[in-house]
């Protein structure tokens, strides 16, 4: 499954994931592979992503450099966004 982490300014991430949990509205869901087509408001909250065992993921402007570079999960804040998931690909907008 792939994770894209995008905001107004930049991209912040893209690589293969194994799990995503995030802030809905409604309180906090994790997505794995295969999950069914959906999107989602975000609120702000803690994002917390698994890494798939082959790290291609990477960081244009270095925000997730060293959580990335230590272990296969992170996490990061956000403010407030959206989530987009359809086969098996994970777009968050993050604010």
């Amino acid at each position: 499954m792939t994770l894209e982490v995008l905001t107004p300014g930049k991209l912040l991430y893209t690589g293969a994931v194994e799990h995503v949990q995030m802030p809905g509205l409604d309180g906090s869901f994790g997505i794995l592979n295969n999950h069914a087509p959906m999107i989602s408001a975000l609120q702000a909250g803690k994002v917390t992503v698994r890494q798939a065992a082959q790290k291609d993921g990477f960081v244009q402007e270095g925000a997730f450099y060293q959580d990335i570079a230590k272990s296969k999960d992170f996490e990061f804040e956000i403010t407030g966004g959206v989530a987009e998931i359809n086969n098996n690909k994970i777009i968050i907008l993050a604010e």
